[in-house]
């Protein structure tokens, strides 16, 4: 917006952080800001605006939000005229202590005032009424369409929310007071998203949601996840659905019997188990214990045969013991995970277990981490090997790290959080692209391959006829 014109577009660039879904918000907040006429540009410092749309669960994830707001004072303190805007859970959090915290801030907006973004950066640039703080209330019957996003992900992969909140109220977690309890989205609603989302061109849907395998239990959706699964799997144009974010108590053998039949549905799923110890398991809340977890990846790998599982877990919980941690340890090692991420437990202030005693020292807590790590790395460089000379199917993403190369994934690697294959091809590839290949080798946890057939359309089993 040039000085004193204000008939001129606003300039609003958008810096997402955070989960996919948060991203997801991203995406429809821009959407929103481009019909009131704003032009979104990349670039912070070519901004009017600059709206920030932070990840709270974590104090590591607060301090990335802190020092990007650090580094946009800067580009307010050359240009005094620059606007910034901060939404999402960080905001939802810390409220006005936001504002005190960092009083360069222009306006808030918290989760539940996603769809007010758009009006509240017309008021920061005077085109409204000022308004600088939007903490709208929690409405237990909304939960909004995602419908009509401004997406950031390539154009052949999108994320599909289909729940919001959630209900298992972990003794580590501050989602539930961050983005309130579990909701569902109706079917139709979510079956009319992955239309419209197959139709502007993703072909690969990832559903997420804080606890995607509740859902439709709050709506007496009675078919359940697998029920949305299987109607899913029959969406034109959506070549591969992925299952993200599952909860292994909620986790139903009807989900298993779709993961196992539907032939759209990548043979994979995303289930945080968090730590395998039952004691530990009781005081995180988690409601399961190491019998029925074992029993679960059991009745999953014999019904979905070359299933990959990725799981995350935490370590360093208060009172995990040394002998807790060597159970976890020879557990990962004797199901040897597709993939798999580990945190260090994080004291959020407000939870339950923020409360316990026997808070462990970070040392403690750094050293269990890459100790359960090195164990992983072990574990996904020998399967890497084992793939050598292995033909598959994979889908680009786009140029690699060399001329030539490529970053491509086949079905049992998600985008963004997994291991990728890279491709080396003679030929031109552009993302979407879909091109048989051979592994002739590994890099670390990557696969290295070359093309074997010509790039053809996005992947997919041939359907039934």
């Amino acid at each position: 917006m040039r000085k004193n014109d204000t008939n001129a577009p606003i300039r609003v660039a958008m810096i997402s952080l955070g989960c996919p879904k948060n991203l997801v918000d991203s995406e429809k907040m821009l959407a929103n800001l481009a019909e009131v006429g704003c032009v979104i540009t990349p670039e912070p410092a070519d901004a009017d605006v600059v709206l920030v749309n932070t990840c709270g669960f974590l104090q590591a994830a607060r301090n990335e939000a802190m020092d990007i707001l650090a580094e946009l004072k800067q580009l307010k303190d050359a240009d005094p005229r620059k606007r910034i805007v901060v939404a999402g859970c960080l905001v939802q959090r810390e409220d006005s202590g936001l504002l005190q915290q960092a009083p360069y801030i222009d306006a808030i907006v918290g989760v539940h005032g996603r769809q007010n973004v758009a009006q509240t950066i017309l008021s920061v640039t005077g085109r409204m009424p000022p308004r600088q703080i939007d903490m709208p209330a929690y409405d237990p019957a909304a939960i909004w369409s995602d419908r009509g996003r401004l997406r950031l992900t390539p154009r052949h992969y999108a994320y599909l929310r289909i729940s919001e909140g959630c209900d298992q109220k972990c003794t580590f977690c501050t989602i539930p007071s961050i983005r309130g309890p579990f909701r569902s989205k109706q079917p139709d609603e979510i079956l009319s998203e992955a239309g419209e989302l197959a139709l502007d061109g993703a072909q690969e849907i990832i559903l997420i949601g804080q606890d995607t395998t509740t859902y439709g239990q709050d709506i007496g959706c009675q078919a359940g996840l697998a029920g949305l699964l299987r109607q899913l799997n029959d969406v034109p144009g959506v070549n591969w659905l992925r299952l993200m974010y599952t909860y292994p108590r909620q986790f139903s053998d009807a989900v298993i019997q779709a993961l196992a039949d539907c032939d759209r549905l990548a043979k994979y799923v995303d289930m945080p188990l968090q730590h395998i110890s039952s004691d530990v398991l009781r005081r995180m809340g988690r409601r399961t214990d190491r019998a029925t977890v074992e029993d679960l990846l059991a009745r999953l790998r014999q019904a979905v045969p070359g299933l990959a599982i990725r799981t995350t877990f935490i370590v360093g919980f208060p009172g995990e013991t040394e002998p807790q941690f060597a159970e976890l340890l020879a557990f990962v090692e004797q199901q040897r995970f597709d993939a798999m991420g580990v945190f260090a437990y994080s004291r959020e202030s407000g939870t339950p277990a923020a409360k316990l005693p026997e808070q462990l020292a970070e040392d403690v807590k750094q050293q269990r981490v890459e100790r359960l790590m090195l164990a992983q790395q072990a574990i996904a460089f020998q399967a890497a090997a084992a793939t050598k000379g292995n033909a598959f199917e994979v889908v680009v993403d786009g140029p690699a790290d060399q001329p030539g190369r490529y970053t491509a994934r086949h079905s049992r690697q998600g985008p963004e959080v997994d291991s990728v294959t890279l491709v080396q091809s003679s030929q031109p590839l552009r993302p979407g692209d879909v091109l048989q290949v051979r592994c002739t080798g590994s890099k670390g946890y990557d696969l290295l391959a070359t093309t074997v057939q010509a790039a053809k359309g996005h992947p997919g089993s041939k359907r039934k006829k």
